[in-house]
């Protein structure tokens, strides 16, 4: 309900619309000093923040018994945080909240926080870029510390399944039999709408013309990566084409920042993309595969790290 009415839900003060919050196991945390040392005993310095994505919610990152984060923390010694939020919203809006809710976390942290990785699922990918970005803006100490943005099926360049709904929506208007069918194909949230252009900021584009709004680069002196996924398995059929087809939801070109016009391609390096073939876009969440690949390239930067320091 949220995903697809959350922008409105919100402006009309309903009581169903979802707060922002920083979870684990499925509860809300409290930022302060004490609560945090009290809810997360086992904190470390290294904070991983999962960031689900449109009209789902942060205990569906356990997808067929694998949780990305929990294993993380299991083997990196990481401290996973999970995002809840309204994803009916618009996107620059919940980056907004969420730079300033990893503000007061980082600040309120039981120990030092060395290192903030950003872990986003589709939607939370944008979620996470615009936080970014809004922290940048206001001189967050917490975007100092992140040094990995891992995108998993984030549709940066947007999903056709939205702009084929928009289309299909001006065609029912045409008709006078058809025109009231049209006011249900209009109940898309902000934030649904935004995925047309995989939209991070505020600028808007016409609803019914081209997208007018600002290229936005990725996060200055952050190693990004980008997993997509494609349901056709490695060597199937139309292996002549350029690429392969995408997740369901997702194109495969979306996912990895790749786009023809040189102003919006996110020049993501070769070495942190990768396609998972022969799964869908929500099998992103429980492949194993998916997660060898994020774990390794974390535990490649963080030795890395810990060599520099000599430990």
């Amino acid at each position: 309900m949220n995903g697809v009415l959350g922008d409105h839900l919100e402006a009309s003060g309903n009581p169903l619309a979802i707060p922002m919050r920083l979870r684990r196991g499925g509860r809300a945390l409290r930022l302060t000093p004490k609560a945090l040392a009290a809810s997360v005993p086992d904190a470390t310095g290294d904070l991983l923040i999962l960031v689900h994505g449109l009209c789902m919610n942060d205990r569906q990152w356990c997808y067929q018994g694998h949780d990305h984060g929990a294993a993380l923390a299991r083997e990196l010694g990481m401290t996973p945080l999970y995002l809840h939020y309204n994803s009916g919203r618009q996107v620059s809006r919940n980056g907004a909240d969420f730079a300033e809710l990893l503000e007061r976390a980082v600040a309120a942290w039981p120990v030092p926080v060395e290192r903030v990785v950003l872990l986003g699922h589709s939607m939370g990918g944008l979620v996470a870029r615009s936080a970014c970005h809004h922290a940048e803006t206001r001189g967050h100490a917490w975007r100092r510390a992140v040094s990995d943005v891992v995108f998993v099926g984030t549709p940066h360049h947007g999903a056709p399944l939205e702009r084929a709904g928009d289309r299909f929506e001006r065609l029912l208007a045409i008709s006078p039999y058809s025109a009231p069918f049209a006011l249900i194909g209009r109940i898309r949230s902000a934030g649904i709408q935004d995925l047309r252009y995989g939209r991070v900021h505020d600028s808007r584009a016409p609803r019914a013309g081209s997208d007018a709004s600002t290229p936005l680069a990725l996060p200055a002196g952050v190693r990004c990566h980008a997993i997509a996924a494609s349901t056709q398995r490695a060597g199937d059929a139309d292996r002549a084409a350029a690429r392969p087809r995408g997740d369901g939801l997702v194109p495969v070109a979306s996912a990895l920042g790749e786009h023809p016009d040189r102003r919006l391609d996110l020049r993501i390096p070769a070495s942190r993309k990768w396609i998972e073939h022969g799964s869908g876009h929500l099998q992103l969440l429980g492949s194993a595969a998916v997660y060898r690949r994020i774990r390794a390239s974390l535990a490649r930067h963080d030795r890395a790290r810990r060599d520099r320091r000599g430990t």
